[in-house]
C-alpha cells in the first residue's frame, strides 16, 4: 500500500467512525453504568476498529460491524470485572445494537444539528454546558465555577436545554424540506 492509499484509507475510517460514534456511545453508555468505565470500553472499541478496521466488509453497514465489536468489548469488560454475571444477557446487548442500526441516519442528522445549534449558542451558554456535562460537574460545582447559586445554574441550564431543543427541531425540519 503507498502513502496515498493509506490516507485516503484513514481518511475512510474516520469518516466513518465519526457516523458511527454517537450509536456506538449510546449503546457502550446504555450497557456499562459508570461513566469513566464506559469511556475507556469506547476507547478499546475505538483501538480495536483501527485495528481491524481491513476486516470490514464495507458491503455492509459500519455501524453494525462496529457495535458487534462494541458488543464483545462490552462483554469482556463485564468479564474482566469477575462479575457473577453481566448486567445485560447478550441477546439484550445483540437487540440494542440491532436497534441502534435501525435509527444510524436519524442519530447522524440529529447529531449534526445538535453541533449546529451548539456552535449558535452565546459562549457563556457552551461554557455552562461544557462545565455540567463534557467535565461531569455538579450543579453546584458549575455555581462555584462561575460564581452564581446552584439554583440558578439549575434555571439557566433549563433555559439552554429547551433553547437546544428547539433549535435541533427547526434545523431538523427545515432539513425535511
Amino acid at each position: 500500500m503507498n502513502h496515498g492509499q493509506e490516507i485516503e484509507l484513514r481518511e475512510r475510517l474516520t469518516r466513518l467512525w465519526r457516523e458511527a460514534e454517537p450509536s456506538v456511545q449510546a449503546y457502550v453508555y446504555a450497557a456499562v453504568s459508570r461513566v469513566h468505565d464506559a469511556e475507556d470500553v469506547l476507547q478499546q472499541i475505538a483501538m480495536t476498529v483501527a485495528r481491524r478496521f481491513d476486516e470490514y466488509d464495507p458491503n455492509r453497514p459500519f455501524v453494525a460491524w462496529v457495535l458487534w465489536l462494541a458488543k464483545s468489548r462490552v462483554i469482556d469488560f463485564y468479564r474482566k470485572q469477575e462479575r457473577e454475571k453481566l448486567v445485560f444477557s447478550e441477546a439484550l446487548l445483540e437487540k440494542l445494537a440491532g436497534a441502534l442500526v435501525e435509527r444510524q441516519p436519524e442519530r447522524t442528522a440529529r447529531h449534526e444539528a445538535l453541533e449546529l445549534c451548539l456552535d449558535k449558542l452565546p459562549e457563556k451558554s457552551r461554557q455552562l454546558l461544557e462545565l455540567r456535562y463534557e467535565n461531569d460537574s455538579t450543579m453546584e460545582g458549575v455555581a462555584d465555577a462561575i460564581q452564581s447559586t446552584a439554583a440558578a445554574v439549575r434555571v439557566m441550564l433549563f433555559r439552554i436545554r429547551n433553547l437546544l431543543a428547539e433549535c435541533v427541531q427547526s434545523e431538523l425540519s427545515r432539513e425535511a424540506l
